[in-house]
């Protein structure tokens, strides 16, 4: 049956076909009217302009590993696929190529912009879903998603009326996060800060009275943005700072403007940064703001949205912002008004799109009130009886996410873009002279027919009674991604229809599976939306895993130039190896990974040596096949307990219990440790132990006896389920090598999948801890020997004679029992078992925790030789001590010397004593 599995492992094409035959069955398209409980989770939506990066990867192993495991656990499991429409990066893109064109979106008009929007969407905005495919995502791709859909549209027009009804969504001016680069508002999380070296200017502003009593004529100020200071409305300082108290009230003349302006009294301002003295630009400064309106001060916008100074700048009307900046600096030192001038870093908001420094602007946008509907998340985080609802893996992050909702502004959710969900709210321009203000009224409704019934009902008497007809014209601004994309677990199940079967079934979603960077900001608008609008939190669980980091620690990043492209490691080793590696480097839930990558070569050691482990599998499937006897698992049907080994025994053990702490890590998100585990018992225990005791069972010889055939069927039971069970819980991370190799061990057809069959039950009887231990033991004994066996120099097919000496009465029944199988495995003339050492010439000894291993090899191999590679080793040892201990001694290099050099040179010490030590003792034994 050997040609069920081929002889070499192609991960390609096993991966291709595999994936194929997953799909065009819809494995994973699951009937919401199916029995099982439900399981779902709707993927973290990538940006439709992207490209997969390891990042994505990681994710998607994860969330793969869990999804599939909780299939094998007979759930009705929904994993639900989706792309996020990234307004500001594809308006970016496709600006960018009219630009190129030479026009521009406004000479193309709006409709034919988003035809060809639609048109980029269509041939480039498939490609990471073509990548996530590669990875053998088991997502039901009927389902597939995306924010702009017709479904997701929907449910966005009916969020925003909610809201708006429920007067959680309101039109106003307030500071904004701007970018000029790409004409829009962009939100908090669409906002990098990065360290730059600036420049702290320290200014005099002269007090209006001319001089205080104590002599003083002006305040020191000092600031990172001169060129704001043309909108100054204010000096602010500590309530509390002696040195000011008797100028609160005061006035301070504006320098190069002319303005009087208050000192004010505030807690914000910190007494002992700086001189104390605060400037106040309530229109370009979000703290300052908040400074503004407890003390009514006036706003004074200097800049244009196009980062250009207006006309409330004075003299420095149509500069650049930067051009500014140096213009203002000179104007004041020209007319003495500059202090001094420090070096500064310092961080510098940047806008994640546009990559230019935000200015926060006032402007009249769309805003979300966030505390009442964080005020709903904090009482789910508190009020549940059966704990924190959503419950945070770690759960450290559960005191980061209630800070952030404890800690919120309200959130601007208008984008000056044309791609994207349009805001359905509707001006009455007839009211305005036919222009959009911001005094100009609307409607917010679910359709044009709807506005125009209510703007009817509001305006039509008025427009009438003006001799003007009514006229609407619809916001032409977009909604922030971020808005649908808070919407995602329950707009992609069918929301607002309260009766969609997907919703009835798989709402809310099981588990969020996300990193904890920038994304993580992403949970906290979806409980929001999900709490106003459903009632209910949109998950149960939140998996907060860490980062992917470079070969040198490093975070990746596009700046940084440092990423690894996920495809080249696929294409050199396979999917399931990357994400085998990815996963099994998982340390705890939450920790950040490392993943060593050689550039020059485009390699990794790490998903290498899992591509080894693949192998590995790959050949011991091929060598159970060759020795089944042309059997499956089914038809070889369950082993007779009576009849078992001692080392069916034992591996039956390990296989219960692989299988009980497997199920276990996978069920409690431990899915690095569920990796390790598998690892090691598939390679250690499976491949290297059992086949190898099994192997002389499996070939009984040409004539063999009754009984020896009765126990070949047995060898062959044990091997088969041996192989199947650790197959299928391999399965969640490894599922394309698994699948096919289930597949030759069973002889079930291409369309029968593991992926769909049944987690092994754990026979309880098969486990016993003592006999584990024991062998644990015996495995150990075996090495033992076989490192004896290799210091003496036998040759692979010399057989000596083996002697085990311990007073334990349990091991030394291990050791009887097993006496064939150590005969086998370590070429042994015999094996003796005693309670005691014997007095034995020429012998080599080592000692395995309470057992005594005796190698007699007089007449076996030359003693007097023997005894000289000995002295040679020993004399090898003893030189390198006294070199080491002399370096040691040496305060020099003891005490100067970095500290992790001089605990190496301590480890090398105490390892060349050791090795000394085992040299004397060998030689002694030998006479």
């Amino acid at each position: 049956m050997t040609e069920a599995v081929p002889k070499t492992y192609d991960p390609a094409g096993t991966e291709s076909r595999w994936q194929q035959a997953w799909e065009s069955s819809c494995a994973f398209h699951p009937d919401p009217k199916a029995p099982g409980e439900p399981f779902s989770v709707v993927i973290p939506p990538p940006n439709v302009t992207g490209s997969l990066h390891m990042g994505h990867a990681f994710n998607t192993a994860l969330i793969d590993t869990i999804v599939r495991f909780q299939r094998l656990q007979g759930k009705n499991v929904l994993c639900l696929p989706g792309t996020d429409h990234a307004s500001i990066a594809v308006q970016t893109i496709l600006e960018k190529q009219l630009k190129a064109d030479g026009q521009s979106k406004e000479a193309l008009g709006r409709e034919a912009f988003l035809e060809r929007a639609w048109a980029w969407k269509a041939e480039s905005g498939g490609t990471i879903v073509g990548q996530l495919r590669r990875l053998g995502y088991s997502v039901d791709w009927r389902r597939e998603r995306f924010t702009l859909d017709a479904g997701c549209s929907g449910s966005v027009i009916e969020a925003f009326n909610r809201l708006h009804e429920q007067g959680l969504i309101y039109r106003g001016e307030y500071l904004v996060n701007w970018c000029p680069a790409s004409g829009s508002a962009v939100s908090d999380l669409e906002v990098e800060m990065k360290e730059v070296d600036g420049h702290l200017w320290h200014f005099r502003y002269p007090l209006s009275s001319g001089a205080c009593a104590d002599g003083r004529t002006h305040l020191e100020v000092a600031t990172t943005r001169p060129e704001t200071l043309l909108g100054d409305t204010a000096v602010a300082v500590n309530p509390k700072d002696r040195r000011y108290a008797g100028l609160v009230g005061q006035t301070l003349t504006l320098p190069l403007v002319g303005r009087q302006i208050p000192i004010v009294a505030d807690d914000h301002v910190e007494a002992e940064f700086g001189t104390g003295c605060v400037k106040v630009t309530p229109a370009h400064d979000p703290n300052d703001f908040a400074i503004g309106q407890r003390h009514g001060l006036p706003l004074i916008t200097v800049m244009a949205k196009d980062g250009t100074m207006n006309e409330a700048a004075g003299r420095f009307a149509g500069l650049d912002r930067f051009e500014a900046r140096t213009a203002v600096v000179a104007a004041m030192e020209a007319e003495g008004f500059l202090v001094k001038v420090e070096d500064y870093r310092h961080s510098v908001p940047f806008s994640d799109r546009g990559k230019v420094p935000v200015e926060p602007l006032l402007s009249t946008q769309w805003f979300v009130k966030t505390e009442p509907l964080a005020a709903r998340c904090r009482e789910a985080l508190d009020a549940s009886a059966t704990g924190p609802d959503p419950r945070f893996v770690p759960e450290r992050w559960t005191k980061v996410y209630r800070d952030w909702l404890t800690d919120i502004r309200d959130w601007c959710i208008s984008r000056q873009l044309w791609w994207g969900h349009r805001i359905p709210a509707w001006f009455v321009v007839s009211e305005t002279g036919g222009e959009i203000t911001d005094s100009t009224p609307f409607v917010v409704a679910r359709s044009e027919a709807e506005a125009w019934v209510k703007a009817g009902e509001q305006f039509a008497a008025a427009a009438a009674a003006g001799g003007q007809p009514l006229a609407l014209e619809q916001d032409p601004d977009a909604l922030d991604t971020w808005f649908s994309s808070g919407l995602w677990p329950f707009s992609t199940l069918g929301w607002p229809d309260e009766d969609a079967a997907d919703l009835q079934r798989w709402y809310p979603t099981s588990v969020l599976v996300t990193g904890f960077d920038i994304i993580f900001f992403w949970v906290a608008r979806m409980t929001m939306m999900a709490g106003a609008l459903t009632g209910q939190m949109p998950f149960r669980d939140v998996y907060i895993h860490g980062l992917v980091r470079d070969e040198q620690n490093r975070k990746m990043s596009k700046s940084a130039g440092n990423g690894i492209d996920p495809l080249l490691l696929i294409d050199r080793y396979g999917a399931d190896a990357l994400r085998f590696a990815l996963v099994r480097e998982v340390a705890g839930a939450g920790q950040d990974i490392r993943l060593d990558y050689d550039r020059k070569s485009d390699t990794s050691a790490t998903v290498e040596a899992t591509r080894n482990f693949a192998n590995k599998l790959w050949n011991a499937t091929r060598f159970a096949l060759m020795n089944l006897g042309g059997e499956t698992p089914s038809s070889l049907g369950e082993v007779d307990l009576a009849e078992l080994k001692l080392a069916d025994r034992w591996i039956l053990s390990r296989l219960a219990r692989v299988n009980q702490e497997t199920a276990e890590r996978y069920g409690t998100y431990g899915l690095g440790e569920a990796a390790k585990g598998l690892y090691e018992f598939a390679w250690n225990e499976v491949c290297d132990w059992t086949i190898e005791l099994l192997k002389r069972r499996l070939n009984p010889g040409e004539d063999p006896s009754p009984a020896a055939l009765a126990d070949q069927r047995v060898a062959r039971q044990v091997l088969a389920k041996v192989l199947s069970d650790l197959l299928v819980m391999l399965h969640p991370l490894m599922p394309h090598l698994s699948e096919e190799l289930w597949h030759g061990l069973t002889g079930l057809p291409a369309d029968t999948f593991l992926a769909l069959q049944s987690w092994p039950a754990v026979h309880t009887a098969d486990l016993d801890g003592e006999l584990e231990a024991s062998f644990a033991e015996l495995i150990e004994a075996v090495r033992v020997v076989r490192n004896l066996r290799a210091l003496a120099g036998l040759k692979p097919a010399q057989s000596a004679p083996v002697v085990f000496v311990t007073g334990r009465g349990e091991l030394a029944a291990v050791l009887e029992e097993a006496t064939a199988d150590i005969t086998s495995l370590t070429r042994a003339e015999s094996v003796q078992v005693l309670a005691q050492a014997p007095a034995l010439p020429g012998c080599l000894a080592a000692v395995s925790g309470e057992l005594q291993v005796l190698l007699p090899i007089e007449g076996l191999v030359d003693l007097d030789a023997l005894k000289g590679r000995l002295e040679k080793d020993l004399a090898k040892a003893e030189k390198e001590i006294a070199g080491l201990a002399g370096r040691l001694a040496n305060p020099n290099f003891a005490d100067k010397a970095p500290p992790e050099v001089v605990a190496e040179c301590k480890a090398n010490l105490a390892e060349a004593q050791t090795q000394a030590d085992l040299a004397r003792s060998r030689l002694g034994d030998l006479g």
